[in-house]
């Protein structure tokens, strides 16, 4: 009965992960599938770039939320001591499902987003503390750049330091989880990465001052 609960509850999580928020919004309110306009990913992003802030900041909020929901399935089991070790390597199988789910969504065709908004869900409900310095170096990037991809790739290859060097964390499946972010980022931001690498990366405009858009495009 454990056995068949557990993977329930991953299936689950993988279920609440695949709900393509950016894409249902951009169909059901604008008549539009994001992932045929600006970027071609469907996140926060590029729903902010191609609907504007009244979308995308809903479709980010929906995303992290699904994270963080996915990690609190794991209290409503009862094989588990909550915190234990065993306990937070359980909460990261269900949010590894989650991030799985929003990256391959199964309900439009397994091309979803790139995972970032609904990780930031995951570790902000696991640890709040080391999520914030993470999302704030984000912002800093973000903001001397104008690049929202460099700014999360950097956010990524930080938090398993910020994790393990500044919080000392122990716990060796949150350390282990920690380095897959790094990596798993790369993968998602490959062609990303590539086009920073030939200086043809868009920058986020919709952050920029209207003399200064006007410039960058």
């Amino acid at each position: 009965m454990q056995i068949l609960l557990r993977i329930l509850l991953i299936v689950l999580a993988y279920l609440l992960g695949s709900i393509p928020t950016s894409v249902w919004v951009g169909k059901w309110f604008h008549g539009k599938d994001v992932r045929d306009y600006g970027s071609g990913n469907a996140g926060a992003t590029n729903t902010i770039r191609v609907l504007g802030w009244k979308a995308g900041i809903p479709v980010l909020i929906v995303d992290m939320f699904k994270g963080w929901l996915v990690v609190h399935l794991a209290y409503i089991t009862y094989f588990y001591v909550p915190k234990s070790d065993d306990f937070i390597t359980y909460q990261l199988v269900l949010g590894t499902a989650a991030m799985l789910g929003h990256i391959f969504p199964v309900y439009v065709g397994f091309r979803g987003g790139k995972g970032v908004a609904t990780l930031f869900g995951i570790i902000l409900a696991l640890n709040p503390v080391s999520t914030a310095v993470c999302i704030g170096i984000f912002l800093v990037i973000i903001f001397l750049t104008k690049y929202v991809s460099l700014g999360s790739i950097i956010a990524g290859f930080s938090f398993p330091f910020v994790l393990i060097l500044i919080f000392h964390i122990t716990t060796p499946s949150l350390m282990i989880f920690s380095l897959a972010v790094a990596i798993l980022l790369l993968f998602t931001h490959q062609k990303n990465i590539e086009r920073l690498l030939r200086n043809q990366e868009s920058k986020a405009t919709f952050l920029m001052s209207a003399r200064k858009r006007i410039l960058a495009e």
